[in-house]
């Protein structure tokens, strides 16, 4: 219609007349009044009729396209509102426009209510604002973005969305909402899982070194002392060089229950009968000042787990109670049984269903800082000062928990106490530890039988050999696999029992020995190793006849074990 307008005029008028009318045309008609003095007649007439018809169809259709553009700005809105998916409207400035009813449920906003973009999301290293106008104004391209919600619920603790934003037709923004707080949760959980890994690795290498080193020291310090009697000036010096390296293999051994490779014989424990054992033990660790309450949940509620490492998990954990409440209180150790028909997610496990006995040590002490809670097992962090703490405790406890098949978890509130919750599977009937117990000797200490003592590491090999010599023995000595190879290929050479490291150089301890028995089958054999017995138990079943002996052990440990295997 434009088109044909513009050009009747073109016949119908002069120059300047075109100039006015078309004037008139664009301003809706004003140039109507232009016309009247200098051009009267029928072209007046006629271009007076254009001008109205001409401003009357574009006012006509402004106000038609503007009506459109409300109406489908008030469509849009009502398709966002009703759709399934969080949805959020920005404004080119980063301003919020609008909340759809599944966002306002995952935000908890109410209806109508539009916060800052600050008071709903942290902030992603620069404000959440300038993203959302950088993304509506074309300046960066969209995308999406893990985000942390502010303020938490007290159920799910810290809360997590992902906002992918996208620009919109209008010059705004457009943001789809995913709730991924269970995401984040089990990526902080596979983070933690890598991280206590590496560190347990590291702390299991570690550990392996130093228990060689222990078991020389230690050794070397038992043949010395079988010089010396009591009354001699050397022999307390050697007593608390003995003692001093007890106390380090104490701290190894915390350092392998961290990384799970310490050697654990797990039995089924009653706990009522072992909680009433360690009653005295328990009392005399608290002191008079904090009091130690005991409330059973059931009878005959038991677990699987090594006896000696629960006795320590529980000290530790009381320990720790008592030290949170310096001016006295109470100590409760609760039982009871939890049956779960569906697993269930608690922090950043997952317990599986079934029947489960949850031990709880719970205090009355000043609590752990919400910032803190998330630090308390890892290895070598304390908050007590220098001398009063190793800080292992709670990761040696950890460590021993999960290697037993159990979970652990912590509640604490500053100025009221803090609570620790075991949870291991219900242990109904009773098992034998894996492997069954060693044969004991059929006979007494057997004279004059030939070891062959395989040892990577010249000070243990040293001591091994001089303890086996001072009880009658003979011993052949290897520094390696291939070495103790070489010496069987001697057939008429008599060799009784097998003792050596498992991990060395080259070929390991299982695996000359799995070679050895083919040639000299019926071979005692015993396993020395700074790790587990774990990862032997396999083949421990496929070499009739091994025993295995943790280090760092004394003069008597290595001997004895062996003359068990002589006379077995």
């Amino acid at each position: 219609m434009h088109e044909m307008t513009a050009r009747l005029l073109c016949l119908t008028a002069p120059r300047a007349l075109r100039a006015l009318l078309l004037f008139g045309l664009v301003t809706g008609g004003i140039g109507l009044a232009l016309l009247w003095e200098g051009w009267p007649g029928v072209a007046w007439v006629l271009a007076a009729g254009l001008v109205l018809a001409g401003g009357l169809l574009i006012t006509g259709a402004a106000r038609r396209d503007e009506a459109e553009r409300r109406g489908q700005g008030a469509g849009a809105e009502a398709l966002i509102e009703g759709l399934p998916l969080p949805m959020l409207r920005f404004d080119g400035t980063g301003d919020l426009r609008q909340v759809n009813a599944a966002a306002r449920l995952l935000l908890d906003l109410a209806p109508g209510e539009l916060p800052e973009p600050a008071r709903v999301f942290v902030d992603l290293g620069r404000p959440v604002r300038d993203w959302i106008a950088d993304v509506a104004t074309g300046r960066q391209p969209g995308g999406a973005e893990m985000v942390a919600l502010r303020g938490q619920r007290a159920e799910e603790g810290d809360r997590f969305v992902q906002v992918a934003l996208c620009p919109d037709q209008a010059g705004g923004a457009l943001a789809v909402l995913q709730d991924a707080t269970a995401l984040k949760r089990i990526e902080a959980q596979v983070l933690q899982g890598q991280k206590m890994q590496a560190i347990g690795q590291l702390a299991g290498g570690i550990a392996h070194d130093f228990n060689n080193l222990l078991t020389a020291i230690s050794g070397h310090c038992d043949l010395l002392l079988l010089r010396k009697t009591a009354d001699d000036p050397e022999h307390a010096d050697l007593v608390q060089i003995r003692q001093n390296a007890n106390r380090a293999a104490a701290l190894v051994s915390q350092l392998l229950a961290f990384s799970r490779k310490q050697t654990l014989k797990p039995e089924r424990i009653e706990l009522q009968d072992a909680l009433a054992d360690l009653t005295h033990l328990l009392s005399r660790l608290l002191g008079e000042r904090v009091a130690l309450d005991l409330v059973h949940g059931a009878e005959g509620l038991a677990i699987r787990a090594d006896r000696r490492q629960f006795d320590q998990v529980i000290m530790n954990l009381v320990v720790n109670a008592r030290d949170a409440m310096p001016d006295g209180g109470v100590v409760q150790v609760q039982t009871r049984l939890v049956t779960l028909a569906d697993e269930m997610a608690r922090d950043r496990a997952v317990v599986p269903r079934g029947r489960h006995v949850v031990i709880s040590v719970q205090d009355t002490g000043h609590g752990i800082p919400a910032e803190r809670i998330g630090k308390i097992f890892d290895p070598f962090f304390t908050t007590k000062r220098p001398g009063e703490g190793t800080g292992l405790g709670l990761s040696m406890v950890y460590g021993i928990v999960k290697q037993s098949g159990g979970f652990i978890f912590v509640e604490s509130t500053p100025g009221l106490g803090t609570e620790f919750e075991l949870w291991f599977p219900y242990c109904a009937e009773q098992v034998l530890p894996a492997g069954g117990a060693m044969a004991r000797p059929r006979g007494g200490p057997r004279k004059g039988g030939v070891v062959l003592l395989v040892e990577d590491e010249a000070p243990v090999r040293t001591f091994a050999a001089r303890a086996l010599r001072l009880r009658g023995l003979s011993v052949l000595e290897a520094a390696s696999a291939e070495e103790a190879l070489a010496v069987l290929e001697d057939a008429g050479l008599r060799i009784d029992v097998f003792v050596t490291d498992v991990v060395m150089p080259g070929l390991d301890g299982p695996g000359w020995v799995l070679r050895a028995l083919k040639r000299r089958p019926g071979t005692r054999t015993v396993f020395m190793s700074g790790y587990a017995e774990e990862a032997l138990a396999d083949l421990q079943a496929r070499i009739p006849g091994s025993v295995f002996l943790p280090k760092p052990f004394s003069l008597s440990d290595l001997t004895e074990t062996v003359q068990a295997q002589l006379a077995a």
